[in-house]
């Protein structure tokens, strides 16, 4: 049994073609060297430290992303809980009605921007992790925006292509120096 060492990997951004295609199914969660891609994956959140990360952003164009919920991003929704870091392979995303929240977004493909995403507010996720237990959850809040966002890397989607007004994209120092409140103005 070797011992995984794991090593941070280079993100791909936006006009890479990984990014733009369909990622493939991960046939064994439990493989070494899905084990591997997903503690150099680990590795490369830690070392970043954003919220998640598909693997796709790391050139790979397999269906498997992690994240995480910490406490401080929570919104008090009922299903909005803080997440320990999770490794979830061939998600399926399920609405839990037709209901949606703009967002704020960052991206580590689209580096040094952010801007308003609609997501839908509740959500089921399902698929497995790396040790090929089932995942199954009702979300909402934050938890509900990092999963999205994180799985639509695996179709070929970018948060920018998410977007209704554009008005809400900005570069992030901008951001930061005026911020944008985000109103029923501006909700979907």
């Amino acid at each position: 049994m070797s011992i995984l060492k794991p090593s941070i990997l280079k993100i791909a951004r936006m006009g890479h073609p990984v990014l733009r295609g369909v990622a493939e199914p991960v046939a064994d969660p439990a493989a070494p060297e899905i084990r591997q891609l997903v503690a150099d994956m680990v590795e490369t959140l830690e070392d970043i430290g954003g919220a998640g990360l598909a693997a796709p952003q790391v050139h790979v164009p397999l269906r498997l992303v992690i994240f995480t919920v910490p406490e401080a991003r929570v919104t008090g929704q009922p299903l909005d809980q803080s997440q320990a870091l999770q490794v979830l392979i061939n998600p399926v995303i399920e609405p839990l009605g037709p209901e949606k929240e703009l967002g704020w977004e960052g991206c580590l493909s689209v580096p040094g921007l952010r801007g308003a995403v609609p997501r839908f507010a509740r959500i089921r996720y399902r698929g497995l992790d790396h040790e090929g237990g089932v995942v199954d959850r009702s979300v909402e809040g934050f938890h509900a925006r990092v999963v999205q966002h994180e799985c639509d890397h695996l179709d070929g989607v970018l948060y920018p292509q998410r977007m209704e007004d554009m008005r809400l994209f900005s570069f992030s120092e901008e951001w930061q120096r005026y911020p944008m409140p985000l109103t029923e103005e501006t909700a979907p």
